[in-house]
This record gives structure tokens, sequence and C-alpha cells, in this order.
């Protein structure tokens, strides 16, 4: 039985353990929060032991892995120690609130010989994987052009409205826009050219457009989070290729060419719902990495997907390319 120990226990952190909770093999053993009543909400149904901070976790639990789901701006402390205690480690994206952090964790990994993993849950959510097969094996030929879009209203869940506090999450861009880009690099690698523009009046960084120059083709992506309460969460696609468009929206997955519009059907695991709050309403996505994530570490293999070394180079993208290009 693989024992995990999680830090964090509000919006991400009941994610996750929801999700644990469907893992076969997986035993929930520590959970930590300065919030008491988070982690004892969280505990129903486990045998967890109840911390009151990650530190006294990661010094007390007896865990085989870590996931770190605190806000962004305490990564860096909380993964430098919990890579003295585990070799398998999950660290909620972006990876760190600096490249500077970044590059300590990566150095820290390879010292340690711990296997990280990052959540960028986009690279598991079932539509972007049939994507991206799609896309490896070239049934539509060459992309044209692409588009991705990432709409939220306001996150003000979070702890002390951590979220909305650029000094503390890095805003929009590193929060929410920085799923669509990992996404985007994953695939189709660094663009030969970019232009990104950011919101220069209201709350710093809360939109970012950006359009990324590749041989013969163009990928725009675009994300915002300053949406009224009342605007539902959209996170879609639109790929065109030279046989068809690949297209993900308004709740349908479809395939569009010169035969017709088809459906594009999926099967997706059901597992149940948490009442965090937030902007999330299906968990296969997280369901997927976790299932990644505990499958590699029970087996003692290495993490080949969303490493640390894909969250370090999606970070300096956006912070020392993006971001900066625009500002």
């Amino acid at each position: 039985m693989l024992k995990v120990g999680l830090i964090g226990c509000g919006f991400m952190g009941a994610m996750h353990v929801n999700c644990y909770k469907n893992i076969e093999g997986v035993e929930i053993t520590a959970l930590a929060d300065v919030r008491n009543e988070k982690a004892v909400a969280l505990a129903e149904g486990t045998n967890a032991k109840l911390y009151g901070d990650g530190m006294e976790l990661i010094a007390n639990a007896d865990v085989d892995i870590i996931d770190i789901c605190l806000p962004t701006f305490l990564h860096a402390k909380y993964a430098l120690a919990a890579m003295e205690k585990v070799k398998y480690l999950f660290l909620e994206k972006p990876v760190t609130l600096t490249t500077a952090e970044a590059d300590e964790l990566l150095k820290k990994s390879k010292e340690c010989g711990c296997n990280v993993q990052i959540g960028q849950v986009i690279r598991f959510w079932d539509e972007y994987v049939v994507l991206r097969d799609m896309l490896a094996k070239g049934e539509l030929g060459k992309v044209v052009n692409a588009n991705f879009r990432r709409l939220s209203p306001r996150p003000d869940w979070g702890w002390e409205d951590w979220s909305t506090t650029f000094e503390r999450s890095g805003g929009a861009g590193q929060d929410l826009h920085i799923h669509d880009i990992d996404f985007a690099l994953s695939i189709f690698g660094e663009p030969k050219k970019l232009y990104s523009v950011q919101n220069l009046i209201g709350e710093k960084c809360s939109y970012v457009n950006t359009l990324m120059q590749y041989d013969d083709f163009v990928v725009g992506v675009e994300g915002t989070w300053d949406l009224p309460a009342s605007h539902p969460f959209e996170a879609t696609f639109r790929v065109v290729c030279e046989k068809g468009v690949v297209e993900n929206a308004g709740g349908k997955f479809m395939l569009y060419t010169d035969k017709g519009a088809e459906e594009i059907k999926l099967e997706k695991k059901k597992i149940g719902s948490t009442n965090a709050g937030g902007n999330i309403s299906d968990l296969g996505g997280y369901y997927n990495e976790l299932l990644y994530f505990t499958a590699k570490a029970a087996a003692g293999e290495k993490i080949e997907d969303a490493t640390i070394e894909d969250g370090v180079a999606s970070l300096k993208f956006l912070l020392d390319k993006e971001l900066s290009f625009g500002a």
C-alpha cells in the first residue's frame, strides 16, 4: 500500500484527496494544514494522522510520497524539505513563484534523486490527451493554426485571497495561463517568435494574450481570471489542420472534416465530487495525473511526463520570454 502525505487541504488539496480515495493501492496516511478544520474535513473516511503544519508532517509522518497543494509562494520552502524525506514528490503548478527558486528545486531534486511531478494537469486531461495523440500521428496533416483559451471568474476562494495577490501567485499568468502555455510547449516546442501582452489597467496580470509563431503555423493562447462570478469557467481549444479541425468548446469535443461533423466520444472514469469551491466540475484530469504519479511511485520508475524539468522550462518561458516581452 502506497502511503500518501498531503500538505495543503484547501481547494486543490480536496481535489487530490478525492482522487487518491479512488486509486487502488493508495492510502492517505497524513494530512497537514494550518486550518485544522480543513484537515479534519478531508480526513473523513481515512485513518490519516493530522498535522498543523507541513514541516511537521515532513519531519514525522510515515509516508512514501508527498503531495504539496500549497499556495505558490510556499512551494519552494516545503518542496526542498520534502525532497529530503521521500523519493516521489507531487508539487502543484506552477513549480515555484520565481525562476531562481525553480532552479534551486531542480538542483535539489538531482542531488536527492527525488522524482518530482508538477501539476500541469492539462497534459492529462482526456480531450487534450486525444488531441496530442492525433497530432503526433499526423492523422489530419500539418497544423495550420491553433487557439487555446482559459477564462475564469475571479479566484477569490483561496486562503487569505492568496491567488489574487500578485506577489503570492504571480497573477493569472503563472496560475492560469501557464496551463495552456505548458501544453503548447509540450506538443509544439518553443516558437520562433512570440508576442505577448497583458492588462495594464487594474489588477496586475489578470489577462494575458500570446501569439506564438512557428515555422509555418501560429498558436494563440488567451487567459483571464478577471470575469464576474456569474461567468462560467471555460477551457477550450481549436486546432486547424490541413485535413480537418479538432475543437473542444461548448461542452462538445468535435472533429470537423469535409466528410462532416463528428463528436469524439470519450470514456471518462466516474469519481465523486467535492464541495471545496473553485471552478472545477470534472476531476478526470486530476485523477489521471495522480494515477500516473502513484503508478510510477509504486513501480519505482522515473517520472517522464510533467517532470520538474518541464515545469521549470514552462515557468522560465512564461517569465523570461513571454510576460516580460509585452511588459
